[in-house]
């Protein structure tokens, strides 16, 4: 069984020794399910999927939720765990098993807390949004959401990574004539048309919003281009997908039509695949505030899209801090100093006692 008493160091390794890739979260599920129902501080354990939910029940003026993902992106021969110099390499360590790590510590450990605490340890946080198993906690049980302010254990080096940015896809898509490549002529090439797709994303100057003090940058960039028939044939189809991460201060909905506009005038399609909101900072609310004073103050913009977009969509302040550097997230080389899982544990324990 996990030791959720020990060093949350030694914890981290175990958890990432369960491979845990996207939809294949269970076996992590049910050691972290059989932990919680080991401890003996009164919490309510429930099971959703392949998500674990615990919470303490004492009557506490306000609640604090501790929210992580128990997935990874696909190992890239980076497993099993290795600490190596006080720094613990594997698929996982910063993304973001070491901050299951400490919010499953903490759980068990903080004898007074003086907040009341919700753990939410959840699957399907790294592939499409629909399959996103906080989405289906929020369908099913929306009172295990209910808080003051919610953290997302999310790799933050340290800092309060305040919000998050949108981001959604589009398949930017366009249509020709089939014909013999040796009498192109006759045809008419698709890909050709996507030669002017890319020049409007290559000549495109990403806009830079400062909100709350923190900055958010934003960017527009083919990620995936589809098309052709064979060798010898002018193709009749062809695609490209374009990314665009967007500042919280758009809504999903302005973020697609400044995309659609950046493509106007041309002669191609545009299909909406996959889109989600950011989140604005909310680091003037009283519970997000004093958890930055917590910290010492270390606050900064989060790149990327997390979460806490959801529970600010919930009217819940919400912040990103875990142990671990996102520029490491899904590399071959993940890693985190274990230093910083002991400092995580910490001040945050000094957050929920205080």
């Amino acid at each position: 069984m996990l030791d959720l008493h020990g060093d949350p160091i030694a914890l981290t390794a175990a958890l990432v020794d369960i491979p845990s890739e996207s939809r294949h979260e269970k076996r992590i599920a049910d050691e972290i399910e059989a932990a919680l129902r080991a401890q003996t501080g009164g919490f309510e354990v429930v099971r959703s999927g392949d998500a674990v939910l615990a919470r303490t029940n004492l009557g506490k003026p306000s609640r604090v939720l501790l929210a992580g993902h128990t997935d990874t992106v696909p190992a890239a021969d980076n497993l099993p765990s290795r600490l190596v110099d006080g720094v613990l390499h594997g698929c996982g360590t910063s993304d973001m098993k070491s901050g299951d790590a400490v919010f499953l510590h903490l759980a068990a450990t903080v004898a007074e807390p003086a907040h009341d605490i919700t753990l939410v340890l959840y699957d399907c946080e790294e592939i499409e949004a629909s399959a996103n198993g906080l989405g289906r906690i929020e369908r099913e049980l929306p009172d295990w959401l209910a808080a003051d302010v919610a953290i997302l254990g999310e790799p933050s080096g340290g800092y309060i990574e305040a919000g998050c940015q949108g981001t959604l896809r589009v398949v930017v898509s366009a249509t020709g004539t089939r014909a013999h490549s040796a009498r192109s002529w006759l045809g008419d090439n698709a890909i050709h048309k996507l030669g002017d797709v890319l020049a409007r994303l290559e000549a495109y100057r990403a806009r830079s919003v400062d909100i709350d003090g923190c900055v958010y940058r934003e960017g527009l960039s083919a990620v995936r281009i589809d098309g052709g028939v064979a060798g010898n044939v002018i193709p009749d189809a062809a695609s490209v997908t374009v990314n665009f991460r967007f500042a919280p201060d758009r809504s999903a909905e302005e973020a697609y039509g400044h995309v659609c506009d950046v493509f106007s005038g041309l002669d191609v399609g545009i299909e909406l695949t996959d889109s989600a909101a950011g989140a604005l900072p909310g680091l003037t609310r009283p519970a997000a505030a004093a958890l930055v004073d917590a910290a010492g103050g270390q606050v900064r913009a989060k790149y990327g899209w997390t979460d806490v977009s959801r529970f600010a969509a919930l009217g819940i302040p919400a912040v990103n801090y875990g142990p671990g550097d996102p520029n490491l997230a899904h590399r071959a080389d993940e890693r985190v100093d274990a230093g910083q899982i002991t400092a995580a544990t910490d001040m945050l324990r000094r957050y929920l006692t205080a």
